[in-house]
């Protein structure tokens, strides 16, 4: 399925350019009238293009825990297509209770777990290390506890075990330590401060790493302050559960023949994802669409470097669609 003339595949209007956006329409294959559930709203790119194709007699479900980025994707896709569109600010570990609530069926599913631009490159989300900023890093700044607050009240044993399991970082026990060690003195509060300790615990082998030294810390800090693996794997237990109820002729919220797609961007998610979906394949509850994982070309990669460590993997749950 091409994309509309005129239309870029790296369109950065919004703010953010969506990963693998012509690849995602292949594996979703949209038709007219069909419910889209967007668990990763964003920004809209993925959404608008899907409501381009499922129009107006069709559903578009957006789940977004960024406020801002949710009504901006709602409007981006309203204004755009005209098609009927539902935001919901929830995790998407709550699909199944909220399309029920709706009383919808799925037949396009799209969780796309990386972060929007607007997010990372806003100093005030605390996300990164680039820029210096208030250590928060909540996809939902409306609640929950900040990396700052995690930072201060965690043992820093805790501390270590979510460094090296989240971030898979070598050095998680000397950078707790050092932690530990730095808010002893003084409150932990900002990215750069973070940063600069953690490139202390480096010391010389900052000079040669691959990666800034902050990288995986963050990393696993906006993973464990978000709870985001606790939260795909709510997702894919509640794709198994509906795919079981689809093979024992039970209604559930998704349609029989679904297309389930999911973009990881690390390996921690991308495992997940993998072992669901091949468990899923194993017991005849789904078919593989993407033949293992699919990435960016080297054109996105270039254009879009975050692609670069996005992969797609799509099943279909249930019986083929006619």
């Amino acid at each position: 399925m091409r994309l509309e003339d005129g239309e870029e595949q790296h369109d950065f209007s919004a703010g953010h350019a969506p990963v693998l956006p012509r690849e995602v329409l292949q594996a979703l294959s949209p038709r007219p009238n069909d419910v889209y559930v967007d668990l990763t709203a964003g920004r809209g790119g993925h959404a608008v293009r899907v409501a381009k194709v499922v129009g107006p007699s069709g559903r578009v479900v957006l789940f977004d825990l960024d406020q801002s980025n949710l009504a901006f994707a709602a409007g981006r896709v309203r204004e755009a297509t005209g098609v009927t569109t539902n935001s919901m600010h929830a995790s998407f570990a709550s699909v199944a209770r909220e399309l029920n609530a709706l009383g919808l069926t799925a037949d396009l599913v799209l969780a796309d777990l990386g972060f929007a631009s607007t997010q990372v490159d806003d100093p005030a989300r605390g996300l990164s290390f680039m820029r210096d900023g208030p250590l928060d890093m909540r996809l939902d700044a409306s609640s929950g506890m900040t990396a700052a607050e995690f930072l201060a009240s965690a043992s820093e044993r805790d501390l270590g075990e979510v460094i090296a399991r989240f971030g898979e970082e070598p050095l998680a026990r000397k950078i707790a330590a050092k932690i530990v060690a730095a808010r002893a003195v003084s409150s932990i509060s900002t990215t750069a401060q973070l940063a600069d300790l953690v490139r202390e615990a480096y010391g010389s082998r900052a000079r040669t790493s691959r990666l800034h030294p902050a990288t995986k810390t963050f990393q696993a800090l906006r993973i464990a302050v978000n709870d985001e693996l606790g939260a795909l794997s709510a997702l894919l237990d509640a794709i198994s559960t509906a795919a079981r109820r689809i093979a024992e002729g039970r209604p559930t919220w998704l349609r029989p023949g679904a297309r389930v797609a999911i973009i990881g961007f690390h390996s921690l998610e991308d495992r997940l994802v993998k072992q669901c979906f091949a468990e899923m394949c194993k017991s005849g509850l789904a078919d593989e669409i993407t033949d293992g994982p699919v990435v960016s070309s080297e054109a996105e990669s270039a254009e879009n470097p975050r692609a670069r460590s996005a992969k797609l993997r799509a099943v279909t749950v249930g019986r083929a669609r006619d």
